[in-house]
């Protein structure tokens, strides 16, 4: 058999585990795809470094553009990340009649609908399970697994360094930032964390498994995102107290005549599957009819399990060698000229549980005045607690859990109680799930 020969494009963490996998595994990638599968050219910006992967069979340089014109590569793996440059080389691949796989999950949050229009004119196909989740293989599961189905919701942790900081809150009651200078130690963050707290990260996926999900366009620009920064170890504490744990979570949704698409941080109840998911593990639920919800759990990040989602790529793509590009199994789970036109519903329209924080005067009347205004816009509590005052202290926190209500209404019901001259600084406001 005729191996296939591939070009890696970065030959880092994920770059090398791929290569060692590919190794490790030979014989039963070999058996399951039909033809081996050898890396035989890469291209890295510092050609010379060490490398955590043997590159004696490979042809190691730093002109990323010779090898996606080379002619004996039929499979570009790209694993740059970045925007500019691997859009550039990703199309020009294609334009070659390369098939490509990459893990680049920003790359096809903004540009996959150009991406996967060029690969359909030029009959080759792209794999991108590795850009979502890491390991987990949640693009094959909602694309072919729950095909015949009708999905309702979909829900996940799917950022490792937010969902690890969350978890050290909980647990060791520390500080925001000190659980994320500790992950910037270990490596879970980097130097500039605001991709993963700030949910861009997050969302960045959650376009990616809605356009999966619901067969609409890929639309990063839709998609609502709020981030960690705001919550308190105080917070975690009183969710706890009220039977919650504080995850930060992408949810996509069906909200009346179009799809929500949404990611910040969610109060989920502790018996929920989801809530029990720590440290830098990913987790999404899927929920559709007829077959209902289901769970993907596992390492959402990391050489090896980043690896295995990139290996059994290629061996789709091998799979489909002999396939006629009509056959295969379209990117976005719909046929591409089967795309769905429903709109994406804005926060205004969406309807959740609300946890609410305020920081008030330390006097008789204030929580019915708070109370009053909710029961005047129509947004009924389900639970309050109202704290003793530390002593020397002239406000007291009020912490309130609400019924459903619209998003514009509770808006409305934030500003007024804001501007309560016995309230002190903003309300922190955090969105209540029970994913049902």
């Amino acid at each position: 058999m005729k191996p296939v020969k591939v070009g890696v494009l970065g030959l880092g963490t994920v770059g090398g585990g791929t290569v060692n996998l590919l190794e490790r595994n030979r014989d039963e990638i070999t058996r399951r795809a039909g033809r081996p599968i050898d890396v035989v050219r890469a291209a890295a910006r510092h050609p010379d470094r060490p490398r955590t992967c043997s590159t004696e069979n490979i042809q190691l340089d730093y002109d990323a553009f010779a090898l996606v014109d080379d002619p004996e590569i039929e499979i570009v793996v790209e694993l740059i990340g970045g925007e500019t440059l691997a859009k550039e080389l990703i199309l020009r691949a294609l334009d070659n009649g390369k098939h490509v796989v990459t893990a680049n999950k920003a790359l096809i949050a903004l540009h996959g609908n150009e991406i996967f229009a060029r690969a359909r004119d030029n009959g080759v196909t792209v794999g991108f399970e590795a850009a979502v989740a890491g390991g987990i293989p949640i693009i094959k599961a909602v694309r072919e697994g729950l095909v015949g189905n009708r999905i309702e919701w979909l829900a996940g942790i799917i950022n490792g360094t937010s969902n690890f900081i969350l978890t050290e809150m909980l647990y060791a009651g520390r500080a925001f930032g000190d659980v994320l200078a500790e992950a910037q130690r270990l490596g879970y963050a980097e130097a500039d964390p605001t991709f993963d707290v700030e949910g861009i990260d997050a969302a960045h996926k959650l376009t990616i498994l809605a356009s999966i999900a619901f067969g609409i366009p890929l639309q990063f620009d839709k998609v609502f995102t709020e981030g960690i920064g705001q919550i308190s170890t105080d917070d975690v504490a009183y969710a706890q107290e009220l039977g919650f744990r504080i995850k930060h979570l992408g949810i996509c949704r069906r909200e009346g005549d179009g799809i929500a698409l949404r990611v910040h941080p969610t109060l989920l109840p502790e018996r929920q599957l989801l809530a029990s998911v720590d440290g830098v593990m990913n987790a999404v639920m899927v929920n559709a009819d007829p077959l209902g919800p289901t769970l993907y759990y596992g390492a959402g990040a990391g050489a090896e399990p980043t690896a295995s989602a990139v290996v059994a790529d290629l061996v789709d793509v091998v799979r489909e060698f002999t396939l006629e590009p009509e056959n295969r199994v379209p990117y976005l789970a719909f046929q591409a000229h089967s795309l769905s036109d429903e709109p994406a519903v804005g926060m205004a329209s969406v309807e959740t549980a609300y946890y609410l924080r305020v920081e008030a005067q330390d006097e008789a009347g204030v929580l019915a005045e708070i109370t009053g205004i909710l029961s005047h816009l129509g947004i009924s509590i389900e639970a309050v607690i109202q704290k003793q005052p530390a002593a020397g202290a002239e406000t007291v926190p009020v912490i309130m859990l609400t019924h459903r209500v619209r998003e514009a209404l509770m808006d409305r019901a934030c500003g007024e109680i804001e501007a309560m001259e016995a309230i002190h600084g903003g309300i922190t406001r955090i969105r209540v799930e029970t994913l049902t």
